[in-house]
């Protein structure tokens, strides 16, 4: 079996992924400058990156 970073592994035998994604409620925008700016019209979609992992 191959390795990848020392674990073994078979894609062909994995299971398809199962997402769960909860319904965005349609509300505010951001203006379109703003959008522009951070990447998104939703103002609840804005996560900015802050070089930190784990935790946001």
């Amino acid at each position: 079996m191959p390795m990848s970073g020392g674990m073994p592994y078979a894609i062909d035998r994995m299971p398809i992924a199962m997402a769960y994604v909860p319904w965005q409620h349609f509300a505010r925008t951001y203006e379109l400058d703003r959008a522009l700016t951070v990447g998104t019209i939703f103002p609840e979609l804005d996560k900015p990156f802050t070089g930190k992992g784990g935790n946001c």
